[in-house]
């Protein structure tokens, strides 16, 4: 009996621990933004989430938001891989919710960027963003992915400070100086 419990477990671990359906996971806001609408001031933010299913236990999703000084609403900065099936660049910039949930999985702020001199980095982020050298390429581990795409950012701009967490795998992809697609 207790042989079947651990293989039970180690199966349900593998699966994803999860009866939950990624289409329908909750991709609302999680309220952690301010309105654009209300908020005038340059807004600059950095989130991190868990991935879905089993390997949130020990990696996140990373993305970025800002939006400048009085813009109505704000540009979201982030690699998705399943694009890459589809034939689109990985790479996503799009007027967004900053703020979304990961697939179910509440987001949390890892940089606030507010007020004076913020709309400088957000010019220095866009530009980062679109030159990023692995537009078309995702591999979950070791990268490129979307925690390389945000690495790459803090690395162009190091004003940012960016210092991401040890579960944002695929971060160190950037380490060398060396670029090449694959």
């Amino acid at each position: 009996m207790r042989k079947l419990t651990i293989c039970s477990l180690l199966l349900f671990s593998l699966t994803g621990c999860t009866t939950r359906d990624y289409r329908t996971a909750s991709r609302e806001s999680a309220g952690i933004a301010p309105s654009p609408i209300t908020t005038r001031e340059a807004i600059l933010q950095v989130y991190g989430a868990p991935t879905w299913g089993w390997r949130g236990w020990f990696a996140i999703h990373t993305w970025i938001a800002s939006k400048p000084t009085n813009a109505l609403s704000y540009t979201v900065y982030e690699v998705i891989g399943w694009r890459q099936k589809r034939g689109l660049p990985v790479v996503r910039i799009e007027n967004d919710q900053p703020d979304r949930y990961w697939y179910g999985e509440r987001p949390r702020l890892l940089k606030d960027f507010r007020g004076d001199g913020v709309d400088k980095l957000i010019v220095a982020v866009d530009l980062a963003a679109k030159k990023y050298p692995w537009p078309n390429s995702y591999t979950a581990f070791p990268g490129p992915n979307s925690n390389t795409f945000i690495a790459w950012i803090g690395k162009q701009v190091p004003d940012l400070g960016l210092d991401l967490p040890f579960s944002a795998i695929g971060s160190g992809y950037v380490a060398n100086d060396k670029v090449s697609d694959k």
